[in-house]
This record gives C-alpha cells, sequence and structure tokens, in this order.
C-alpha cells in the first residue's frame, strides 16, 4: 500500500499567514510535517499551496512543492478540487499512490502515533475508505443547534414529533472531524461520493476518537494550541 503525504495550506485567510505563525517558536505547519516524517511507511511528501511563503518554509521539511492555481485557493474554494489537483499533478509524475494522507497546515495538533494508528486500521479492511480523527462534543449537539429566523432563535430540525431532553448527557453521542489530518484511499477522493460535505472522504469512514485538538483560525487559537502541546 503506496501512501503519500499531501499538506494543504493556502495563504489567503482571515487570520494572515495562519499557517506559518510561530507556536512555541516553530510555524504551524511544522507540527504536521514533522511527525509525518515520522512515519515510515510514507514514501513521498508534497504541499500544495498557492503561497510562496508557505511552500517555501514546507519544503524545509522535506515537502516537494505543488503550486496550487489560484482559483483553488480563494476563501470559497473546495477541498475537492486541492485533492484532484495534486493527484493530476503527482500523475504527470507517475507517482501513483494508494492511500492520501491529507495534512491540513493550520492543524498543529498532531502526533505520529494517531497516523500509525490509522494506516494500521487502514490496512486491515479494504472497504475502509478513510480514517480521521474525531472529536465527542455534547455540548455542541446539533440537537442543541439553533439558527436565526425573522430575528428570532428557532431549531434546526423539526422536533414536534420526538421529546428531545435539554441534558447533553441524555442526547446521543455526537463526534464532530478534528481535521488535524485525513487518511484517504486515492480512489475515494476521485470517486467523491460519500456524506457532504466531505464526501472526498467517501461512503466507509472510521472514526479515530481523540481528546484534544484545535485549528488555527483565530490569535486565540495559538495560545490554546501551546496548551494542548503541554498535554499531548
Amino acid at each position: 500500500m503506496e501512501i503519500l503525504a499531501l499538506l494543504t495550506a493556502r495563504g489567503n485567510n482571515t487570520l494572515k499567514d495562519k499557517n506559518i505563525l510561530k507556536v512555541n517558536r516553530l510555524p504551524v505547519l511544522s507540527y504536521p510535517c514533522k511527525e509525518a516524517k515520522k512515519v515510515k511507511e510514507i514514501k513521498n511528501y508534497f504541499v500544495s499551496s498557492e503561497d510562496k511563503k508557505i511552500l517555501d518554509i514546507a519544503s524545509k521539511y522535506g515537502f516537494k512543492k505543488i503550486l496550487r492555481p489560484k482559483k483553488f485557493a480563494r476563501a470559497n474554494s473546495q477541498h475537492i478540487d486541492t485533492l484532484t489537483h495534486s493527484i493530476t499533478y503527482l500523475k504527470k509524475l507517475k507517482i501513483k499512490p494508494d492511500v492520501i494522507l491529507v495534512l491540513l497546515g493550520n492543524a498543529p495538533i498532531i502526533k505520529h502515533d494517531w497516523i500509525k494508528k490509522s494506516i494500521n486500521i487502514l490496512k486491515k479492511d479494504k472497504a475502509i475508505s478513510s480514517v480521521v480523527p474525531v472529536l465527542k462534543d455534547n455540548d455542541h449537539n446539533p440537537y442543541r443547534s439553533k439558527k436565526i429566523k425573522n430575528g428570532y432563535l428557532n431549531n434546526f430540525f423539526n422536533f414536534k414529533k420526538k421529546n428531545v431532553p435539554s441534558n447533553r448527557q441524555q442526547l446521543p453521542d455526537s463526534y464532530f472531524l478534528a481535521h488535524n489530518f485525513w487518511l484517504i484511499r486515492t480512489k475515494s477522493i476521485l470517486k467523491n461520493d460519500g456524506e457532504k460535505p466531505w464526501s472526498f472522504l467517501g461512503k466507509k469512514v472510521k472514526p479515530l476518537l481523540i481528546q484534544n485538538s484545535i485549528d488555527i483560525h483565530h490569535k486565540i487559537d495559538l495560545e490554546i494550541a501551546k496548551k494542548i502541546l503541554k498535554i499531548l
């Protein structure tokens, strides 16, 4: 099973340069780069970005550059476009991985052990399309979510025929993608027929339960990341 690591990071973000801001004196994207490099099963390392600074920094950690078209690096760009562009680029180099480890450039909370566990899960069952880390979070259970309609809060779901408890402990457990990495079979990316919004994960997605994670979207996230890294 040939595995390739692909770091994805764009420079066009609300928080300027969020992928290369420093956490404990290291750029955010260095954490996924360094942890992936510890996994012997991975044979190739690439980075996709439209930003020269990101490409240059990632290359210092041994990631070969894929210059992403700017049309795939906008605020409303979709990850599937980045992935398919990278797969097409790799094919021209005669590199055709069975599995792609997609690393997120703004996600410093990552352990190589999580990647190894995910690889072992994928190896044991050919029916699995992908393995992704998830966080259990009933505080933000979908049953508790609201939308604003005509200036008032309304439920997202129709509960007229269902009794929904207000206590989170009584709700069915809810899990959220941690978004530090996705381990995906390449054929599943190309089929892109899984559940939305991450349909490129395929139809058989296995969870890897982790306890803590944070994506960098705001300055405060940098401080949260420092605290989580201390307890990993």
